[in-house]
């Protein structure tokens, strides 16, 4: 009872702040979009909205190690493993610039979703192969104008807390582009919230664990295939997880 009382509490406040916060973005985009063409100052805006979630929920202690890591100025394809919904949250904690990859049903989202849409984050609709080359389009035009992207290339979240298979599409985009790949790995954000169900679990530590780039000359000679299980293997050992679901 305890749990849900608060879950209320909390998913009520979200609603509440998303609809006040909302118009403050858009006086943002409007009022910087002709000179700050990569909306870097919405995204900055945007850190600060998501991260109220987790600075003020006195039952998350989120710490980020790693964050001198991300070089300003230098653009990067960032991997995270994906655990919960709350792994979006404190990846904004980072407050370093990207464009999420995300699943075109969260840009509906009254507010949230609309905020997403401002700040032109890259939209996929999973299972829709046109639409992954359409993102994948967009991905290559994004970082050309120097902004890094952000991806699960797990492609939705674990439900067992086990590192599942990684997608492609994140590797290759690296290759094509010569881009240097960020690995982050998140931990502790899917016993605060599980996969199924919006009911907070209580007293939870989350941490964030940016780990080495790893510059384009050090995979140029991989194949996609090779690269991806590479960058899996990194978070893996990271995570404490070096079984691999994707071995027979």
């Amino acid at each position: 009872m305890i749990k849900r009382a608060g879950s209320a509490s909390f998913w009520a406040f979200v609603t509440v702040s998303s609809i006040l916060l909302f118009p403050i973005a858009v006086v943002i985009w409007v009022t910087t979009v002709l000179f700050d063409r990569r909306l870097v100052l919405l995204h900055r805006f945007t850190c600060f909205w998501a991260s109220l979630y987790t600075w003020l929920n006195p039952v998350w202690s989120v710490t980020v190690d790693g964050r001198d890591k991300i070089r300003r100025g230098t653009t990067y394809v960032m991997v995270a493993n994906h655990l919960s919904l709350l792994d979006i949250l404190v990846m904004f904690r980072l407050f370093r610039h990207f464009k999420w990859v995300s699943k075109i049903e969260n840009f509906t989202v009254p507010f949230i979703g609309w905020n997403m849409r401002l700040n032109r984050y890259i939209r996929l609709r999973r299972g829709d192969r046109e639409s992954v080359i359409e993102m994948m389009a967009a991905c290559e035009r994004t970082l050309g104008e120097g902004s890094s992207i952000m991806m699960f290339p797990e492609g939705t979240r674990s439900s067992t807390g086990e590192l599942r298979p990684f997608k492609p599409g994140a590797f290759e985009l690296a290759l094509a582009t010569q881009t240097p790949i960020l690995p982050i790995v998140i931990t502790g954000t899917s016993e605060a919230l599980p996969k199924r169900g919006f009911v907070l679990q209580g007293r939870h530590p989350i941490r964030i664990r940016v780990l080495d780039p790893i510059p384009y000359e050090e995979f140029a000679h991989l194949s996609i295939d090779a690269l991806t299980e590479h960058v899996r293997s990194l978070i893996a050992a990271e995570l404490g997880d070096p079984g691999d679901e994707t071995r027979g």
